[in-house]
């Protein structure tokens, strides 16, 4: 009986521990590394898809998976055209090339298929998660942020400091 009580006894502080150490775990990752800044993180604003046959892409989500769809618009500064598919919660973005000196020419010249080009994630004060980051070694592919597709400043941060992932800040 005694060595019954004591295995209860054990277990229970084991659980106890197990416990305290996920609640720990949990609210030290979010907070980890976050010092209180001037600028905040958002939402996902949209995913940018790179596509070869702009009307094939346009054609998929609008006409066989239903989705809304915005008109082709181009984008000179940036060398593209978009296309915005709305979801709900989020966007993608259609990009095809504008030019032989796109951007998207040169990524469709290896993804001949297309796909995944970059992810887009909003930002309260741009200037300042811009000044932020390169603090942070986080580099940046332009030296200032240029109008974006929503007509808002966008910053796009080097895949290399990112991941490998192309990320683009938006102010919200």
């Amino acid at each position: 009986m005694a060595s019954t009580a004591l295995k209860v006894a054990a277990l229970s502080r084991c659980c106890c521990q197990t416990l305290m150490m996920r609640a720990y775990s949990k609210t030290a990752a979010l907070g980890q590394g976050v010092p209180g800044s001037v600028w905040k993180l958002g939402r996902l604003n949209h995913i940018a898809i790179a596509v070869p046959d702009m009307e094939k892409a346009t054609s998929l989500y609008r006409d066989v998976l239903g989705a809304t769809v915005s008109d082709q618009v181009p984008l000179l500064e940036h060398g593209v055209y978009t296309v915005f598919v709305e979801l709900g919660n989020t966007k993608l973005e259609l990009l095809h090339p504008l030019g032989e000196k796109s951007p998207i020419a040169g990524f469709l010249q290896k993804n001949k298929a297309g796909g995944m080009h970059h992810i887009c994630i909003e930002v309260d004060n741009i200037n300042a998660a811009i000044a932020d980051l390169k603090a942070k070694n986080i580099r940046t592919l332009s030296a200032e942020p240029r109008i974006g597709a929503h007509g808002k400043p966008v910053m796009f941060l080097h895949p290399k400091d990112c991941d490998g992932v192309l990320v683009e800040l938006e102010e919200a």
